[in-house]
């Protein structure tokens, strides 16, 4: 009898596993499922080196000073009562918004004159262009700041030669928030030049000629064809660097290293005095996710605005 009801069961069984198996095959050849594996290893390493991380920061930001006990919000409630760090979000808005606008314009301008370039020429000028983007930030800050420094001042000794006052680049609050500004700036616009060039490649000649048989001038064109067609990638750069500018380190750091006065620092290295140089290292993890509310914002509308913009297109 067992061996008749074992009999029995056995055609039962053999649809079920060649079902099983079919389905498998099936969710194998999936492109969802084939996408899915090949982006595991990219996955694994932005959950190492970013999703683990910022948990664990914002876990030490609830901790005290010597991280043995928990104090929920208390560093942060501390910083927002600190007049210095109040100054610090003061002042990395403004440099953020200013250097991304200033990247922004100059660098559409730049992409705009070399879009009317010839190829061969073209090629020759978008090398040199790219050179303060290549070179790394801390390396080229250290000739900027000997470009600034009031006793060696290269641009001092010319404004002298024609006649000008000296500039206390770096020793004046103002004139040393510019210099920062000028220096990322001078190091970020080539990466919106080199953006903004690949989007107008991409614009259709005929959408100009139709303008121009309407009798539509240069700025028209710019206006009512160029920059609608590049809104979408004009969105996504300028989200990219404001993320990157906020969390600018290096500039800070080797040029101004946050003076006169701590009125120069911006997050990432009031966060590097406050966390490693004076050892409180929940209150520096405090300091670095106060960028995180920001900047979720501001993501958030950007990509809603890019998500309409696909869709009315679709």
């Amino acid at each position: 009898m067992p061996s008749d009801a074992s009999a029995a069961l056995a055609p039962g069984r053999a649809p079920a596993s060649a079902a099983r198996s079919s389905s498998l095959r099936r969710f194998a050849r999936r492109r969802s499922t084939v996408a899915f594996l090949m982006t595991l290893p990219l996955i694994a390493v932005i959950g190492g080196l970013v999703a683990w991380p910022a948990s664990y920061a914002i876990y030490l930001a609830t901790l005290n000073r010597r991280m043995t006990a928990f104090i929920g919000l208390e560093n942060f409630d501390i910083l927002l009562e600190n007049e210095t760090f109040r100054g610090v979000i003061w002042q990395s808005c403004f440099f953020a918004i200013t250097a991304v606008l200033l990247k922004a314009l100059i660098g559409f301008w730049l992409a705009h004159m070399l879009h009317h370039i010839p190829s061969k020429g073209q090629r020759k000028w978008r090398g040199m262009l790219l050179v303060p983007w290549v070179i790394p930030p801390a390396l080229s800050t250290l000739g900027w700041w000997w470009m600034f420094e009031p006793s060696y001042s290269s641009i001092n000794w010319l404004l002298n030669a024609f006649g000008g006052p000296s500039i206390p680049w770096l020793g004046e609050p103002w004139w040393a928030r510019i210099s920062v500004i000028i220096v990322n700036v001078w190091y970020g616009a080539p990466f919106f030049m080199i953006m903004y060039l690949a989007a107008l490649k991409s614009v259709p000649d005929q959408l100009y000629e139709a303008a121009a048989i309407d009798g539509a001038t240069g700025w028209q064109g710019l206006v009512h064809v160029t920059l609608p067609m590049m809104r979408n990638i004009i969105s996504i750069t300028v989200l990219f660097s404001l993320i990157v500018t906020f969390a600018n380190y290096d500039i800070v750091r080797v040029l101004t290293n946050g003076g006169p006065r701590d009125l120069t620092h911006v997050f990432a290295s009031y966060a590097f005095q406050v966390g490693v140089l004076s050892g409180n290292i929940p209150r520096g993890a405090a300091v670095s996710l106060f960028m995180f509310p920001l900047l979720a914002v501001v993501a958030f509308f950007v990509l809603r605005g890019v998500n309409r913009r696909q869709k009315e297109m679709a």
